[in-house]
């Protein structure tokens, strides 16, 4: 019975070297291995500009889908530091956490901005100031901005949701 569960094909998170998650994706999924590295869409903000951006939800971690047994040959891949474990073995991560993270990114990569919502301003003379969306636009949104008693209009690529990740 033990060697069946050995042969059995499960998710398992893999730790990898710092940035380096995409790669080993790439690598893995060229040696035949099953890997998803879960991303989501963050803005980021350069000196001249604020550009969406797609990172790894979770820093240094990717799942794969393999036999226990194949776990080990696949730590040799470049930039593979090591298995999750959990007890002793191999942390086995449900079909229904990897169903929920699937769903998590669908839901989140959906959701527009809306009205009343808190947002910070990324760029600009008005940049790390927060207020509250009072109306929605294609490509610009107007703020009321609370500590001015002001409303103004900013570029919807130049806001982002209070309490992002970054």
């Amino acid at each position: 019975m033990a060697d069946l569960k050995k042969l059995e094909k499960n998710w398992y998170a893999i730790y990898t070297l710092a940035r380096m998650e995409r790669k080993v994706e790439e690598r893995l999924l060229a040696d035949g291995y099953d890997a998803w590295l879960p991303l989501h869409r963050t803005p980021r903000v350069w000196s001249d500009r604020v550009k969406i951006v797609e990172v790894p939800l979770f820093n240094s971690y990717l799942f794969v889908r393999c036999e226990e047994y194949k776990l080990l040959p696949m730590l040799k891949t470049k930039g593979v530091v090591r298995a999750v474990y959990y007890l002793g073995k191999p942390a086995v991560v449900r079909q229904k956490d990897i169903d929920a993270i699937h769903e998590f990114l669908k839901l989140a990569a959906d959701r527009p901005l809306c009205t009343g919502e808190e947002v910070e301003i990324l760029t600009g003379a008005m940049k790390h100031v927060s207020g509250k969306i009072t109306r929605l636009e294609k490509k610009y949104v107007l703020l009321y901005l609370e500590q001015l008693g002001a409303t103004i209009c900013v570029n919807t690529e130049d806001v982002a949701r209070v309490g992002r990740l970054k």
